[in-house]
This record gives C-alpha cells, sequence and structure tokens, in this order.
C-alpha cells in the first residue's frame, strides 16, 4: 500500500512500553523480533512470498542451510561485504559468539545469566561445541537430533552477530552493535529510541530491507489513547506494537469513510488465550482447570477486544493459517459463546469443589484491551463460584520477572496468565514448541506458562521435528494441538485480526506473515514531517 522509491525522511513510530529488550539474545515480544531487523542481521531471513506467505531467504548467508548427516548438520557461509557501524567485517566467529551467547551463556561468561528468548538452540544444539566457525565464512551447527526447519531456527535474532569484544552484558540491551542499515544514535529506556544510518551497510549484500528512511524515531511510554491520537493528528506514523487501536478509535476509524483509507483489518496469526498453571492450589485438578475453560464468557472477552474486527472467538491453539489447524472444540462455551455455566458446574463437582474456589489472573494494565478481557473472564467466572482476583502487571518486565518466572507464579499464587502467543517461525512447531513442551520450561522468560509436562505431547513434537513430509508433519500438530487442550492448561479465546491505523505519510505498507503486523524492514515515507 502507497507503494514510494523516495529515499529520506524520518520514520515515526510509537508505543506504550518498552522494548522487552534490545539484546537479541533476550528478546521475545513480536514486535521487537520485527524492529530488531533494522540493525541486526540474522543468518536467515523472511521476506512475503507471491502467495502473500512466508519465503525464507538467505540474510547474513550467502544461501540456506547445507544439510548433511540427515538432517543433523547444517551449514551457512556468511556474506562478503557485510560490516558492523564500526566497519569492521561481520565474520562467522561472530555469529558463532552470539548463538553460545544466547544458548549457553554459562559457557560464555563463567556463571548463569537469565535469557528472556527462545531456547531452541540449547535444545537443538550438541552442547557448545555444536557450533564451530571453521574458517571466518562459515558456521557449521551440529545438532543432538534431525530438524527438518532448523533453517527457521536460524532466522531467529540469536543469530544476529554479536562481536566478543563489544559484548557489555547485561548492558548489551542498550547498543547492540549493528550488522544492518541502521545503528542506535539514542536509547533511553521508556523514553525514546532513535536510529540513524549505518554508513557501511550495503543495499546489494541485503535481500530484505529497503532502508529509504534517514532515520527511524520511536517515542515510548505513550498512553494507548495518546498513542491513536498521534497518529491521527499526523504527529506518528506507525504503532510499534502492532496489536491495534483503542476500542473507542476503532469505533471513529470504523464509522469515518473519510479515516477508513488509513485502516488495515488483516488477520495477524496471533492467539490471544490465557494460561491455567496446574501447580495453583484447586488448579491442580483437571477437572477444577475445565470448569475454568467451560465457565469462559469468549464473547464478552472477544468484545473487551473491539468485537467482530477484532477477532473471531478461538476453540483451538493453532490459528486458522497454521499447517494442522482443524477446527475442534473441546470446551464449548454456548451457541452466543458466553460459556456452558451448567458443565463447569459439572467439572466442579468432579473436582470436589462445589461452590467454587479463589484464584488470580494476572494481565497487563498498560495493555487496555487485555486488561478488560481479564476483567470479563473474572465476571464470567464468578458465575460459578470461581472467585478470581486481578493482579496488574507493567508489560516491560511482564515475562522476565513475574509471570514467565515459575517460581513467582507460584509463591504469588498466581493460576491464570493473561497471554498473547503467535509462531516463532511459521511452521507448526515454531507455534506449539515453546508453550507445550515441557522441556522449554524455563526460571525466567518461559512461555509454557501453565507448566504443561506432557511425555506423549513431547514425543510428538519431536517426531514432528523430525519429519520431512508436509503432511505428515501437519497431522502431528493437530494431534498435539488436540493433546494440549486436553490438559486443560491453556484456553485460547480469540483468532487475532487488528484493527491497525497507518498515518498519510507511511509508504511501502506491507504486512508481514511473519509477525502478524506491517513489516518494519521495508517501510518508508513520502515527505517529510511537518514543521514542529
Amino acid at each position: 500500500m502507497n507503494p514510494s522509491a523516495r529515499r529520506g525522511g524520518t520514520l515515526r513510530f510509537v508505543r506504550t512500553d518498552d522494548f522487552d529488550s534490545l539484546d537479541p539474545a533476550d528478546t521475545y515480544y513480536a514486535y521487537t523480533w520485527n524492529f530488531i531487523r533494522l540493525f541486526g542481521r540474522p543468518l536467515v531471513g523472511c521476506t512475503t512470498g507471491e502467495d502473500g506467505g512466508p519465503r525464507l531467504v538467505p540474510d547474513l548467508a550467502e544461501a540456506l542451510g547445507e544439510v548433511r548427516d540427515g538432517g543433523r548438520t547444517w551449514t551457512y557461509r556468511i556474506r562478503e561485504g557485510v560490516r558492523f557501524e564500526d566497519g569492521t567485517p561481520v565474520t562467522a566467529h561472530d555469529v558463532r559468539y552470539a548463538v553460545l551467547r544466547a544458548a549457553f551463556p554459562e559457557h560464555v561468561y563463567g556463571r548463569p545469566a537469565a535469557r528472556g528468548g527462545p531456547a531452541y538452540f540449547r535444545q537443538y544444539l550438541a552442547g557448545p561445541a555444536g557450533v564451530q566457525a571453521p574458517d571466518d565464512r562459515t558456521v557449521v551447527f551440529r545438532l543432538n537430533e534431525p530438524f527438518a526447519a532448523f533453517d527457521r531456527i536460524a532466522s531467529l535474532p540469536a543469530t544476529i552477530a554479536v562481536p566478543r569484544g563489544c559484548d557489555t552484558f547485561p548492558d548489551y540491551r542498550l547498543h547492540p552493535v549493528s550488522s544492518g542499515p541502521y545503528r542506535i544514535a539514542l536509547y533511553a529506556p521508556g523514553e525514546a529510541l532513535e536510529l540513524e544510518r549505518n554508513e557501511y551497510w550495503r543495499a546489494d549484500t541485503d535481500p530484505v530491507r529497503t532502508a529509504l528512511p534517514d532515520r527511524i524515531t520511536v517515542r515510548l511510554g505513550v498512553s494507548g489513547p495518546e498513542v491513536d491520537r498521534l497518529l491521527l493528528d499526523g504527529l506518528a506514523d506507525i504503532d510499534l506494537a502492532g496489536v491495534g487501536v483503542q476500542p473507542e478509535t476503532q469505533a471513529r476509524l470504523l464509522a469515518d469513510p473519510g479515516l477508513r483509507s488509513g485502516v488495515d483489518n488483516p488477520r495477524t496469526g496471533f492467539v490471544w488465550l490465557y494460561c491455567i498453571n496446574q501447580h495453583i492450589g484447586p488448579l491442580a485438578n483437571v477437572h477444577a482447570r475445565r470448569a475454568v475453560q467451560l465457565a469462559t464468557d469468549k464473547a464478552a472477552m472477544l468484545a473487551a477486544y473491539g468485537g467482530e474486527h477484532a477477532g473471531e472467538i478461538a476453540t483451538s491453539l493453532l490459528p486458522p493459517s497454521m499447517a494442522g489447524h482443524v477446527p475442534f472444540d473441546r470446551y464449548p462455551v454456548g451457541p452466543d459463546g458466553t460459556g456452558d455455566v451448567a458443565a463447569a458446574r459439572r467439572e466442579l463437582e468432579l473436582a470436589g469443589l462445589p461452590e467454587g474456589f479463589a484464584t488470580r489472573i494476572a494481565a497487563r494494565t498498560d495493555r487496555r484491551k487485555e486488561w478488560n478481557a481479564a476483567v470479563a473472564l473474572a465476571e464470567g467466572l464468578a458465575r460459578v463460584g470461581i472467585r478470581a482476583d486481578l493482579v496488574p502487571f507493567g508489560s516491560g518486565d511482564y515475562f522476565t520477572k513475574a509471570v514467565g518466572v515459575p517460581a513467582y507464579v507460584r509463591e504469588h499464587g498466581i493460576g491464570i496468565v493473561m497471554f498473547g502467543w503467535a509462531a516463532d517461525f511459521p511452521d507448526g512447531y515454531g507455534f506449539l514448541q515453546q508453550i507445550a513442551d515441557s522441556r522449554a520450561i524455563k526460571e525466567t522468560g518461559n512461555q509454557n506458562l501453565g507448566e504443561l509436562a506432557c511425555e506423549s505431547i513431547d514425543a510428538l513434537l519431536d517426531t514432528g521435528a523430525r519429519t520431512l513430509d508436509e503432511k505428515e508433519r501437519a497431522d502431528i500438530w493437530t494431534a498435539v494441538d488436540r493433546a494440549a487442550m486436553d490438559e486443560a492448561v491453556m484456553c485460547p479465546y480469540m483468532f487475532v485480526k487488528s484493527v491497525l491505523f497507518r498515518g498519510k505519510r507511511a509508504a511501502n505498507v506491507t504486512m508481514s506473515p511473519v509477525y502478524g503486523m506491517y513489516d518494519y524492514a521495508v517501510l518508508s515515507v513520502v515527505e517529510e514531517e511537518a514543521a514542529g
């Protein structure tokens, strides 16, 4: 939308809170992964294919992985001509170090270090020796078992090169060294970020980024309504979060033909769900967890996000766009979506809790729609005697210091966590593994928030990871979805559509099939911002 070849100008983002972390080893927010590509280049990139779906392309590497040993060994060659912001060449040794610091920080630093990113490399590499750089341009990954989709793992931020001499962990997040078209000029956490051009970037080495703007700014710590106002008044171009406008703004946009030209309403691949921790009080009983699912007023929770333009009621984990999605409804909440109170009460009887029980719901107050959905959830549960108190958090440390820390969750008796999820990479494994595999449970930055631990699910995930046949893989992801829902630790309530609003200056607007928001690697502006 709004195509333009114009070079120059300042692209202006705005956001309610901060990035979770700009350190590529320590990030898990989708908008951070989308944005971090502006200054960091992983081995493999992803663009939009002709069918509108994701298309893997070599990024820092000159080709996709060379596979040997039945999928146990993957080799990548680093492109020539890629340089860091200080002019030094990016080498295979920098990529090896980046992966080691992400996957095996105790090996790098001599001590454990909390990491908030996914654990795929730690899980699949054959220990620290599983990543080698035999020369300046070759990176070799040796896996402890075959993995058919390793190119997709090589596209994650953990393969963004990090020069060892510049690693200031834990402060590396404040100024990660650029290997992309932009470098960090200013970062004031919670307030502002500014990117300027990396003079050593060469367009002929980069098939992913267009790098048309001269500068990119991010205004942080702005309230949700203020974000919308800045977009509407032309003082910002893009909401960094990419999850849509406030409900009251949405109503205004959809009612005004003049404003609708700046509105996009795509399916995103995201699923809003909540997780039920099976180690918290009565929720250890599967019938208590099933009672929660059946009593959920999904219609009210959908309304909290803005109704039909915000999405549709979900009944399974895998979204409709994902291979392996098969419609089924393990916990039907009635034709109107408001909950099956009678069925929930029967499950409470089976749990030995006919009068209900008390628990706590964690939600983020700076994500107003999520908070309102949590209120709607609590009200729905109250109808069957489940008394759920809301516990407020901010987004910045939600996973790294609170709900993603199992010890914290247990200490504070948080039985239910509000959550949103999309695939780490566009594959059923990328969607399911981190939230359903017992081996993905981490001490911090945990995403398996229900602490689901089921050997049969783990085995299915392992089988799917090795399976090259796409139809067989899809059938396995369907089986994982059904098995996970039977355990009742996750309740998907909404397949997400976003009501996004872009400023009039935004050009080359394309939806990312990976991140479910605008593709930040190709955005530009058509004119300079108005004076003042």
